[in-house]
């Protein structure tokens, strides 16, 4: 059995037991807290679910395992000519979860 679910902007495809990085968990985001994540698909065999309503009822959860940070990326900003020139780095704050239940 596996799920499509909406984890922050993105879609995720997820079974029990796979550990995957999300955007930050707004709220509950502290490590050994649990988090339901909204389904969008239910697979279970040869049995597709994609009615809201039935998926109104359905729950995928996840334990949050740790608080990361995405890699490095680097915002540049020059003007020629005139000695105008910016650096600033970001990282994105992400979260590690590992799937433990996919109620249907």
């Amino acid at each position: 059995m596996y799920a499509i679910v909406r984890a922050g902007g993105r879609q995720e495809k997820v079974s029990v037991g796979d550990v995957l990085t999300i955007d930050k968990v707004q709220g509950n985001g502290n490590a050994g807290d649990t988090v339901e994540l909204a389904p969008v698909l239910l697979v279970d065999g040869s049995t597709v679910t994609t009615d809201a309503e039935t998926l109104s009822r359905a729950v995928v959860r996840a334990k949050v395992m740790a608080a990361v940070k995405g890699p490095k990326i680097i915002i540049q900003k020059y003007k020629n000519k005139t000695g105008y020139k910016k650096r600033q780095g970001h990282r994105q704050p992400l979260t590690k979860v590992k799937i433990t239940a996919i109620d249907a």
